[in-house]
């Protein structure tokens, strides 16, 4: 295996595949030329919607908008790669357009090779991820397996019919995880209409019960729960006196307030049910209750660090605990702030889908409480099957009543207390809503592990991509021609007719004719040439001496001089290192030392 040296600023090492003898390996300065963005790249803010040319950014899009700005377009006469600096993209562009403001990197590939090759093979690198830093580094320090041209043709041919392959299963699983989606949304729709226990109802009419039984049983188990609470409440205030009343006195429980009927308007948004079946609102089934807010400026005279639910927590239809934080709470308020067995979860919101999500508290931690933006409703009936029917039609249909009812700015919505308190909610025979919870349970059970299914063999696609891809870079995937150029000649015939360039270039300069009435700014290029001279690192100020800018240099001089320095930083074509008060510059083609 071949390694690249790492830098002392990071341990990062790339690692290299062993390669067929006719290829070698090459330098990121023998593939690429980095194409100068400097006056070119374009703030977010400018951005058209429409416009003659595209511009192209770091982005996850390909195109990020649109300028009609001619002055700030890049010609593109062979393919062009652009690499996000802060987040490792990469673009094959074919078109002329203008780059973006920040981490836009232009790499010409160098003239004999394949560019399309070098796109498909950073995709077999794996660079190291520094979140938003730096990356361009990483691809410099690089080596890259370089095989005959003909060779880097016939690879690039048979990675993207092997693509293609794939990429028309990936399109069929996905449609297929979309179908599933909506299916689980028809089978909760059906649910709630009634229609998913039409037959059921048919069989069992002696367990049926009519609107005014069910509303009468749903009073008795309010004011049962309701005794009990209060008696909860006297308890936990006799022990806050024994333990000599530390921290706020423990919460009086909400008095019920009966909500009021349903609007007509509201009725016309909700779905119709079957004539023994009627609506009541949330608030008349359970008690809500909102979380603790995070504060560190809080100061508490009995803390107790305990565990609480986050937005991020609670899904739809799911819970993710992965990660569980916690916050200091009085321990007088603890136990009117902790979840129950078979709590109702709701978000407040933020954007758009995470509105009203939610699902079943199932006892996952001990003691556990939510943070301010998750509500909790606790229900009357103390029944797994009824909090999950509850949730699921919060979920299905209530999902619509919070977007009409909740507060909404671009993007985000949320929902208050009041809001929720006034969900409406169906209410059918205790027999019949535990069929529907069976039959949705099983069906949905059933979704789910087909769901599972397709999500794996979406990362089996993922893998077998980068299995083509780790074969085609070790000159594993198709045959080696000994007809074919040796990489060894390829490169040297490139790096000769480069050289050639450059002198031809050299000889153009010299001469072109020069007009002595005017004394000509110090430019970058001659920047460049003393750091080559240099080999190292030299000060900004030494620098700049070298081409006479000084104390007698106009300002004009100055600000230029470091407005084309910048520019060449950010493309990556001079490091800047800060020792003590002062810059110090090298090429960043320069060893390491």
């Amino acid at each position: 295996m071949n390694h690249a040296k790492p830098t002392a600023t990071d341990e990062w090492t790339p690692v290299s595949p062993d390669i067929p003898k006719y290829w070698l390996y090459a330098s990121f300065d023998e593939i690429f030329e980095i194409i100068s963005t400097a006056g070119k790249k374009i703030p977010q803010k400018e951005y058209l919607s429409e416009g003659n040319w595209p511009v192209i950014d770091q982005g996850a899009s390909f195109y990020s908008g649109f300028t009609n700005d001619e002055t700030k377009i890049i010609e593109v006469e062979e393919p062009l790669l652009l690499f996000g600096d802060h987040t490792r993209c990469l673009k094959f562009v074919k078109k002329d357009f203008a780059p973006g403001a920040d981490g836009v990197k232009v790499l010409k590939v160098a003239n004999g090779l394949f560019p399309r090759f070098f796109y498909h093979l950073y995709f077999a690198i794996k660079l190291p991820n520094r979140g938003y830093s730096r990356h361009f580094g990483f691809l410099k320090r690089c080596l890259f397996p370089l095989p005959p041209l003909n060779e880097q043709r016939r690879i690039v041919e048979r990675v993207e019919v092997l693509f293609d392959e794939i990429d028309k299963g990936i399109e069929s699983l996905q449609a297929a995880k979309k179908s599933l989606g909506l299916y689980g949304q028809s089978l909760l729709k059906s649910a709630f209409e009634g229609r998913l226990t039409a037959d059921w109802r048919t069989q069992n009419a002696d367990k049926l019960e009519d609107p005014k039984t069910l509303l009468a049983r749903l009073e008795k188990d309010r004011d049962a729960w309701h005794e009990c609470e209060f008696q909860r409440w006297q308890d936990a205030v006799a022990t806050w006196k024994s333990d000599g009343s530390k921290g706020p006195k423990p919460r009086k429980p909400e008095t019920y307030k009966p909500s009021g009927a349903l609007t007509e308007a509201e009725r016309a948004v909700l779905p119709k049910m079957p004539s023994c079946w009627v609506y009541v609102r949330l608030n008349d089934i359970a008690h809500i209750g909102s979380g603790m807010s995070v504060s560190k400026a809080r100061k508490l005279e009995d803390p107790v660090e305990t565990p609480y639910l986050r937005v991020a927590n609670v899904q739809r239809g799911h819970l993710d605990l992965a990660e569980i934080k916690t916050m200091p709470v009085e321990k007088s308020q603890l136990s009117a702030l902790s979840l129950r067995t078979w709590d109702i979860l709701f978000n407040e919101g933020g954007d758009r889908d995470k509105l009203g999500r939610g699902w079943i508290w199932e006892d996952q931690i001990e003691i556990c409480i939510t943070q301010n933006h998750v509500f909790r409703a606790t229900p009357f009936r103390h029944d797994k099957g009824w909090s999950v029917f509850v949730s699921q039609w919060g979920n299905s249909y209530g999902r619509d009543y919070f977007e009409a009812g909740g507060k909404q700015t671009t993007n985000l919505a949320s929902i208050n207390k009041t809001v929720l308190k006034a969900l409406p909610v169906p209410i059918c025979s205790p027999a019949e809503q535990a069929e529907i919870t069976r039959l949705l349970d099983v069906r949905l059970e059933a979704a789910d592990a087909l769901d599972a299914e397709i999500d794996a063999a979406l990362t089996r696609a993922d893998a077998l991509r980068q299995s083509i891809l780790k074969k085609a870079f070790s000159g594993q995937l198709v045959s080696q021609d000994p007809e074919d150029e040796p990489a060894s000649a390829l490169l040297e015939r490139i790096k000769t007719e480069k050289a050639e360039r450059d002198q031809a270039a050299k000889r153009g300069r010299k001469s072109a004719p020069t007009r002595k009435s005017e004394v000509r700014r110090p430019t970058l290029t001659d920047l460049i040439e003393v750091l080559e001279k240099q080999k190292d690192w030299i000060s900004a100020a030494k620098a700049a001496q070298e081409l006479g800018i000084g104390d007698g240099s106009t300002s004009d001089d100055v600000e230029a001089f470091y407005r084309q320095l910048k520019n060449f930083v950010e493309d990556g074509v001079i490091e800047v290192e800060r020792r003590d008060d002062e810059d110090w510059l090298r090429l960043a083609t320069a060893e390491v030392s």
